[in-house]
């Protein structure tokens, strides 16, 4: 076992599925896996034709290819055990395994949300600065980009587990969820959890709010260069090029609040719609990701249908 866990710690955890839909967990595991198989086939692809093709070596496909990188740990770490709920009532998960799922989980959401920050500073830069692009975009500035939104992602998320394994366990040991959530295992603690609550709920408030104000304020700035733009398809290229972005940034903030929040707070939601909808949270941004900025770059466009 590992040497920081509490003696009174469980062995293992039984995560339920979604609660209240048991009977359908078998056919719900199909369109799980349609989509996890096409989150996984389309972040590959993204991350192979941003490392082989020379012409793709630009700060916006790096970007490109880190988000489905992310997308990728994020799903793999949640769906081959959540498939094996719904298929194989494989419900036990070890302690350990348990803790590390929770890291993963809310440490890449919190790496995701930086990425997708810096993202927004990219598109600001090249629509709003486009003289200064090269100049501030350089490699050596990507590189810290990224580096600064794993740091504090798992920097911040890592305290968060280790408070989660010096917890006593003595009540049960089902968690009302299809994996390890922080608030879920949380619950399941005897004592004082108020240092786990409020810990958790502003390493998140930071990690989110922080990121959603600057990113929309680089968006306002945006709006209002490209409105200022004097040819209507300088405007038009521009909105395009943006309104993806702004899809994926709503599609992976607005879940993700719901779920945060209805954990907390969410009494009169009905549990099963509050956990499809943390499950689908980390599937359904990942799958469409690839999609709508995969399809909306020329280039791996171009790509993808050669090779189609």
């Amino acid at each position: 076992t590992m040497p920081f866990l509490n003696h009174s710690s469980p062995s293992s955890f039984i995560l339920t599925g979604i609660p209240g839909l048991e009977v359908a967990h078998f056919w719900i595991a199909f369109p799980f896996c349609t989509m996890y198989f096409m989150a996984v086939l389309g972040n590959v692809t993204v991350l192979l034709l941003v490392v082989m093709e020379q012409n793709l070596h630009l700060p916006m496909f790096y970007f490109l290819s880190v988000l489905a990188a992310i997308d990728l740990v994020l799903t793999t770490s949640t769906m081959p055990k959540l498939l094996s709920i719904f298929w194989f009532h494989s419900h036990e998960i070890v302690f350990e395994g348990c803790v590390v799922q929770m890291f993963f989980i809310h440490g890449f959401s919190a790496v995701e949300s930086g990425v997708l920050l810096a993202m927004a500073f990219d598109r600001y830069l090249a629509i709003c600065r486009p003289l200064h692009y090269w100049a501030m975009l350089t490699s050596s500035t990507i590189s810290k980009l990224f580096l600064a939104a794993v740091v504090r992602g798992l920097g911040l998320m890592a305290p968060l587990t280790c408070m989660v394994s010096s917890l006593s366990y003595c009540g049960p040991r089902v968690i009302a969820h299809s994996y390890c959530e922080h608030m879920a295992v949380v619950k399941l603690a005897c004592g004082d959890t108020r240092p786990n609550n409020i810990y958790g709920l502003t390493a998140a408030t930071v990690v989110v709010g922080s990121d959603s104000i600057l990113i929309t304020v680089s968006y306002m700035l945006i709006l209002r260069a490209v409105m200022g733009l004097s040819s209507k398809e300088a405007r038009l290229k521009s909105f395009g090029t943006c309104s993806s972005h702004v899809c994926v940034i709503l599609l992976f903030y607005t879940p993700g609040l719901f779920s945060f929040y209805a954990q907390r707070w969410g009494r009169s939601i009905p549990e099963h719609l509050h956990i499809l909808m943390a499950d689908l949270y980390l599937l359904v941004p990942p799958m469409l990701n690839p999609l709508i900025y995969g399809m909306r770059a020329e280039p791996i466009r171009e790509r993808v249908l050669n090779l189609v």
